[in-house]
């Protein structure tokens, strides 16, 4: 049982969790393992003690500051942080200034860390180059910003840019986990239910310091952490959303036929339930990309397009913002002219191939390029489309015992209109009839 001395001790306690938790070494961080593996970049400037540049560029959450302390800590320098929110010119120049003094009464180098340095503006910016250049501070700068189009060419050609990639379902459960029995997290005084944990993985969507946030707000609540607990903590409403139960099946399969349908607005009440809910917006992305295909295929070449579009954006910003794109294909996929003619079509392909209707490639399509093809005949006959008119001749492209099969019968809905009336051309051309 916790004693008063220690409970005053915790409650004393100034740091937030997400900052007590926060590793020491290269050794304790979790993810990133493209980035902390023997030989990478990373690891040789760490253990090399010469000043260096970074651009830490990946979503919220996945461990920028979080590198920049463990460098610090590592190599023994001063760790300075600035914030591109509030500070100016000045804020920089003075940072730097006492960087270069210390530098030169113990030689002790410094680590400049610059949060958000994508809201530096030019002048700003500017003002970095003179210690980059002259290696007065070890420099780091972490963006959530394509640093490509935020930071200017002079500072990111002399920096070395490492790409953080959102945490997977299990790094996020191993902090969480971690923080559970640390003694300098919450060493042992509370108990997570194994669906607890699932609700804060699903709720954190990538970003570790959201998790220990709301593992931190909900063991003020209470010791024995419950589904409950965790929404009361994190301030949601009750929904029961199991990711692994009816609930979810339920609502993934509303929210694909609502768009099917093409209710937009029952779509995005669907889109918004599931991301209340804690949902994996990768998951629901995915869901999207599927769709685009499978319900509306050619009768809108767009829709794959923006869904595809929406899952790489929810990829690079994350969560809250990312429910806007999502949000944005959701109704495009929604409004579209449907057809379901792509999805019969590989189906249809798919049976006959699985049944044994396979074939033999035609003699003249087959590959003439290694050494022997020609004595075996590969490729005699093959008559090349772009030597004819209009890209077009008739010769066998298919497995004669397939010759006469249909796979893809178009609809006349939206933008597959025309294509059908050219597939249906084309084919009367090539089967001769």
């Amino acid at each position: 049982m916790e004693s008063l001395f220690d409970a005053a001790a915790r409650d004393a306690t100034p740091e937030p969790l997400a900052v007590r938790m926060r590793p020491r070494t290269l050794d304790e961080v979790i993810g990133q393992r493209h980035l902390l593996g023997s030989g990478t970049p990373l690891r040789r400037l760490v253990e090399s003690e010469a000043p260096m540049s970074l651009f830490l560029w990946g979503p919220p959450g996945t461990g920028k500051t979080t590198l920049a302390y463990v460098v610090s800590n590592v190599t023994k320098r001063r760790f300075v942080e600035v914030s591109a929110v509030s500070a100016g010119v000045k804020d920089v120049r003075a940072a730097i200034d006492a960087a270069r003094t210390e530098l030169g009464m113990t030689g002790r180098q410094t680590v400049l860390f610059v949060d958000e340095v994508h809201r530096f503006n030019k002048a700003q910016q500017d003002a970095l180059l003179p210690a980059v250049e002259n290696r007065w501070v070890t420099f780091i700068g972490a963006t959530t910003e394509n640093p490509f189009f935020s930071v200017i060419s002079p500072l990111l050609s002399r920096s070395l840019l490492l790409t953080l990639e959102s945490l997977g379902d299990e790094d996020v459960a191993e902090v969480v986990g971690r923080a559970l029995t640390d003694p300098r997290g919450l060493a042992g005084r509370a108990t997570l239910h194994p669906d607890a944990l699932a609700q804060l993985v699903r709720l954190a969507g990538g970003d570790a310091r959201r998790s220990l946030t709301y593992l931190e707000a909900a063991a003020l609540l209470a010791d024995d952490i419950t589904v409950e607990v965790v929404e009361k903590a994190v301030d949601k409403a009750a929904v029961r959303y199991d990711r692994q139960g009816d609930q979810h099946y339920d609502v993934i399969s509303a929210f694909i036929k609502s768009m099917r349908g093409s209710d937009a607005d029952a779509a995005v009440h669907y889109l918004a339930r599931m991301v209340e809910a804690g949902e994996d917006p990768r998951f629901i992305a995915r869901r999207i990309v599927i769709f685009a295909s499978e319900d509306v295929g050619l009768a809108d070449p767009t829709c794959l397009q923006v869904a595809v579009a929406a899952a790489q954006a929810v990829e690079f910003i994350g969560l809250p913002e990312g429910k806007i794109n999502l949000a944005h294909a959701v109704i495009h996929c929604a409004l579209a002219p449907k057809s379901n003619a792509v999805v019969k079509a590989i189906g249809a392909a798919s049976d006959d191939v699985r049944r044994g209707a396979i074939g033999h490639v035609p003699g003249h399509l087959r590959d003439a390029h290694y050494g022997g093809a020609k004595k075996l005949g590969h490729g005699d006959g093959y008559k090349y489309p772009h030597d004819f008119d209009h890209g077009l001749v008739k010769q066998d492209y298919a497995p004669e015992e397939l010759r006469d099969r249909r796979y893809y019968e178009p609809t006349t809905h939206g933008a597959e209109a025309p294509v059908a009336e050219r597939w249906a051309k084309i084919r009367a051309f090539l089967r001769g009839t």
